[in-house]
């Protein structure tokens, strides 16, 4: 598919301001400047995006920051300067959309709230993305991805079986999830756009995004219900589903939706046909009611196998499986490498490979440019804007840039 590198793009011809730091905004405008928005990353002079210093574990970039970054230009601006403000009205001036997930109400305070904003510039669409949203009592609080996954029920939900043992997930599902809102909102916002010839606000909450993601446990625990109950990496209304180990010392993850499979189980995986007369097992319900025993007797059958055996045997009845793969394991992963998922991008490191995004069109490439050094594209955006060479270096010389 390379061939298609310069093939138009979605969002050619978009300019896309942003000031952004850590996950949600910067996830977000990755994603637009995927589609081949022009992404122009606002930073502070000197530190830049703090996630830039969460780690040195990708070659000695943050990793973070390598996977949301991107694509994108890197513009340092002191925003408390008035010739760095105005350097920003210039750029605000030229683009269709400003992202800010800055401290809540520090771009209000900056006059890049919306309504001032709108006045200016009428077309521009405005996504304000935060903890909980405007308005209400947890407006002002700060709201970092852990937080907001223990305030939307998420923890409730996940990790093993005692009280003490929740469990967060092991990426920034909150900020994803946020930014996921964020890139589809300004996605409608350019539609909407296109019929109004206005631009609008989106004020999206990580709060907000997460409880969405939310809903089967909510509407499970309905009413005053019983809310599911944290079964580790087991499904927590459906068995057998969830990791088994093997004889080899492997753990095979497999899952039985119904009574369907559950007779293929016995039958072809675990070779005991009698359980199907068992009434322990004999519902979705009843399983999962008696899932020790269940799990007992499924560890029992798998002892003499080994993972690939079980999986042979899962596969050959038609029963989901997969293999609990570690991020070596991904790295590695034939079906990402059959697709051809794998693409080499720039650093200021070097060569760095990165995973295309997700739902491939057959009419475009996704960009996949490289993630910029700090500050490294201030000087040609200032020239683009008409500064002059010596204006270019007292901007350098007091801070302002």
């Amino acid at each position: 598919m390379n061939d298609m590198a310069h093939t138009p793009r979605p969002l050619d011809g978009i300019t896309v301001i942003s000031l952004e730091h850590a996950i949600a905004a910067p996830f977000c405008t990755r994603q637009l400047a995927d589609m081949g928005a022009r992404v122009i990353k606002v930073e502070r002079p000197g530190s830049g995006d703090f996630a830039r210093g969460y780690d040195e574990r990708t070659r000695g970039l943050a990793s973070h920051f390598v996977w949301t970054n991107r694509s994108k230009e890197s513009l340092t601006l002191d925003l408390k300067q008035n010739e760095a403000r105005a350097v920003l009205e210039q750029l605000l001036g030229q683009a269709d959309v400003l992202v800010q997930n800055l401290a809540p109400g520090a771009a209000a305070r900056m006059g890049l709230g919306f309504d001032a904003l709108h006045e200016r510039f009428p077309r521009l669409i405005v996504c304000d993305i935060s903890g909980y949203g405007e308005g209400g009592p947890y407006q002002d609080k700060k709201a970092y991805d852990l937080l907001i996954q223990s305030e939307s029920g998420f923890l409730s939900v996940t990790g093993g079986a005692g009280e003490d043992q929740m469990a967060k997930a092991g990426c920034s599902i909150a900020d994803i999830s946020a930014g996921m809102y964020a890139y589809t909102g300004i996605l409608s916002g350019l539609l909407l756009r296109n019929k109004t010839g206005q631009g609008s606000r989106i004020d999206v909450s990580m709060l907000e995004s997460m409880v969405e993601w939310m809903n089967f446990p909510m509407y499970y625990a309905f009413d005053g219900a019983t809310p599911p109950a944290r079964a580790g990496a087991s499904h927590a209304t459906i068995y057998p589903y969830g990791p088994f180990p093997t004889g080899d010392g492997g753990t095979v993850m497999l899952g039985v939706q119904n009574d369907r499979e559950w007779t293929l189980f016995c039958k072809q995986v675990l070779q005991r046909p009698e359980l199907l007369d068992d009434a322990r097992f004999g519902s979705t319900s009843q399983r999962v009611s008696h899932r020790d025993a269940l799990r007992a007797t499924i560890i029992e059958a798998f002892a003499d196998l080994e993972a690939g055996q079980v999986i042979a045997r899962l596969d050959a009845a038609h029963i989901a499986n997969a293999q609990v793969n570690d991020m070596a394991g991904v790295w590695a992963h034939p079906q990402l490498r059959a697709r051809d998922r794998w693409r080499e991008i720039d650093s200021p490191v070097g060569k760095l490979p990165a995973l295309l995004p997700p739902g491939r069109n057959n009419a475009f490439e996704p960009r996949m440019d490289g993630v910029p050094a700090l500050g490294q594209h201030t000087t040609a955006l200032l020239t683009e804007l008409g500064y002059a060479v010596s204006d270019i270096k007292r901007l350098h010389e007091v801070g302002a840039v």
